[in-house]
């Protein structure tokens, strides 16, 4: 019984979360910069542990040079990854994106895939990133992309007992319903960026803490 207790109110309490979040985030967009489908799967790669304002600033004269998948494909290695050289582990995401280019340009006639499946096959692309590429490009959301403020405010808010960021997003699948997983990923994001950041600080007047008061005490390491 205690357990039924536990997920009623853990389902109530991500109802409220997301209510909160259609409210003051209604359309869901990412924050970085792209024109062209392939530039944003490669944004997405390029973020990896790595902050959207240092993505931008980066391909802000990058994204002049490489627009189409056959750009990226064509690039030399060595270059693009010097090109790369001011964000974390950027020879790995250089040959990620190369990589994925490649796969694309021969086997999906230049397009990005629209499945899961398709997309978790290219080099560098997990569930998080095949999920946020469909959100974003195709307005498909089949799942649920944790990142690390998900990530965090998951475990803040007694969402989840899990630190493996897919199994937070099953977690977060099952209590949410399927309309609604639209919301989550870009609302956590754009609050955990622009309200509650990561640092412990006093955030008991924040609009989702106030909806359980417990989180200001809980600051997981993300």
């Amino acid at each position: 019984m205690k357990k039924q207790v536990n997920s009623d109110a853990r389902r109530l309490r991500a109802a409220q979360i997301v209510s909160y979040l259609k409210k003051a985030y209604p359309t869901p967009k990412s924050e970085l910069a792209y024109t062209t489908p392939f530039q944003f799967l490669a944004a997405v790669v390029l973020s990896a542990q790595c902050t959207d304002k240092a993505v931008n600033k980066l391909t802000a004269t990058l994204w002049k040079k490489y627009k189409t998948p056959k750009d990226f494909a064509h690039a030399d290695l060595t270059t693009f990854t010097k090109e790369l050289s001011s964000i974390p582990f950027f020879r790995n995401k250089a040959k990620a994106i190369v990589g994925s280019a490649k796969l694309i340009v021969e086997g999906h006639a230049g397009k990005i895939p629209n499945t899961e499946a398709a997309l978790v096959a290219l080099p560098g692309v997990g569930y998080k990133t095949a999920h946020v590429i469909l959100g974003e490009l195709y307005g498909i959301y089949e799942g649920i992309p944790t990142d690390t403020h998900v990530k965090r405010f998951a475990l803040r808010f007694g969402l989840t007992t899990h630190t493996d960021l897919k199994k937070i997003s099953k977690d977060l699948e099952a209590l949410i319903p399927k309309k609604d997983w639209r919301y989550v990923n870009n609302g956590l994001v754009l609050y955990g960026r622009y309200i509650c950041p990561a640092r412990p600080h006093d955030c008991i007047a924040h609009p989702l803490t106030k909806l359980y008061p417990k989180a200001a005490l809980v600051w997981p390491k993300t």
